[in-house]
């Protein structure tokens, strides 16, 4: 392992303060210095001059079921390491190991799995655990089983809480169904992030939602009532209320490009996280691939049940950004906030989403088509398109 890194004459962005050119210095998976000019010998010296290279925060997926063959559900360590080695390429340095609604005992297993997970040296960090589901309405349950779809429980939450290690950090919740606000209020106050998602709730729904500490939306526009003029919806609260973070599927896909630019407009960049909701499927040939025991058929774009019901992407976070930003102009430090720090502030991860002294060495280099060059996870370069000399 290199234990320094150099990183010289790069611009560097954040959220806040913007962007400026500068050195990054890397020791044993922590920033250790970040200043105009840095004189230090270091293990691999990244010169970054003329290259019109920028370093940004490493990406942070809060919204993810798989990757390259592998799922959360699968409840293995391999499947975790799996996932995890393949989303520096992407550019993703850290992710929430999304789960789906299932049988109890299924959802005990990766819960229980999640509990012993630590990534590998050059591997994306895996933060803790997205429940999402069975605490749903069977009225949008999207490629969620009916059949395992169940009343919100605090006592069922507690039990999968302990057997996770305290990993579940976000659990989608509808919060029109019975116990949804009592719920949500539960593990609110347990630090536990609620997300409002895979819900028919009406606008007034949502308000007392947000009231009782809701303060997220899952995969905004899909599996919600929709905007209506006379029954604004979960859409319509999600777009309003200042309160709400929104999840966005930027595949052009799950949302029209449109819908994508008015939540930009109407939400602003500090209220957005983009996400990748992928299934195993992503980063392999087309075909036929399973998700919670259903048959999915993945093509070159996307992935659907046989009745063509969308299950989950094959969208990468590097896609998503190259979307968004295309689509809205949006500037550097914008897209920090949408892929790192608004995701780091909601988590309460205080050593992650900025690149400043004694935070971790997460960090994604983009080129000005906003290419990922270099993945760098904890201090370890995890990605790097060309070989380092």
């Amino acid at each position: 392992m290199a234990n320094t890194i150099l990183i010289s004459a790069i611009t560097i962005v954040d959220a806040a303060s913007g962007t400026f050119t500068g050195d990054i210095f890397i020791e044993n998976g922590k920033i250790i210095e970040v200043a105009a000019r840095i004189d230090r010998n270091a293990d691999i010296h990244i010169d970054a001059a003329n290259k019109n290279w920028n370093a940004l925060p490493g990406f942070i997926d809060v919204h993810i079921h798989g990757a390259a063959g592998f799922d959360a559900m699968d409840a293995t360590q391999e499947a975790l390491a799996g996932i995890a080695a393949a989303l520096p390429k992407e550019g993703t340095t850290s992710f929430l190991a999304t789960t789906m609604t299932q049988s109890e005992s299924a959802i005990s297993k990766a819960l229980q799995n999640a509990s012993r997970f630590a990534a590998s040296e050059g591997q994306a960090e895996m933060l803790g655990v997205h429940l999402e589901g069975p605490f749903i309405s069977t009225k949008r349950a999207g490629a969620q089983p009916l059949e395992h779809i169940t009343e919100p429980s605090i006592e069922q939450f507690s039990r999968w809480q302990k057997k996770s290690g305290d990993r579940i950090k976000l659990v989608t919740v509808a919060p029109e169904v019975e116990n949804g606000l009592d719920f949500i209020e539960a593990i609110a106050k347990s630090g536990v992030v609620p997300s409002i998602g895979h819900t028919d709730a009406t606008f007034e729904n949502v308000q007392e939602a947000v009231q009782k500490g809701a303060s997220h939306v899952t995969h905004l526009y899909n599996q919600m009532s929709p905007l209506h003029h006379r029954n604004p919806g979960v859409v319509g609260a999600s777009l309003l209320e200042n309160a709400l973070t929104v999840e966005l599927i930027a595949d052009f896909i799950h949302s029209h490009p449109k819908s994508v630019e008015l939540a930009f407009r109407q939400k602003g960049a500090g209220r957005m996280m983009l996400i990748t909701d992928a299934m195993r499927a992503k980063g392999l040939e087309p075909g036929m691939y399973d998700l919670g025991g259903q048959e999915v058929r993945v093509t070159e774009k996307d992935a659907r049940l046989s009745d063509g019901t969308l299950a989950g992407s094959i969208l990468t976070m590097d896609e998503a950004v190259k979307n968004v930003a295309e689509l809205t102009g949006c500037t550097l430090s914008e897209l920090v906030a949408m892929t790192s720090a608004n995701a780091a502030k909601e988590l309460r991860l205080e050593q992650k989403g900025s690149i400043e002294k004694g935070k971790d060495a997460d960090i994604t280099i983009l080129d000005e088509q906003f290419n990922v060059q270099l993945t760098i996870c904890r201090g370890t370069i995890a990605y790097s398109k060309e070989e380092l000399s």
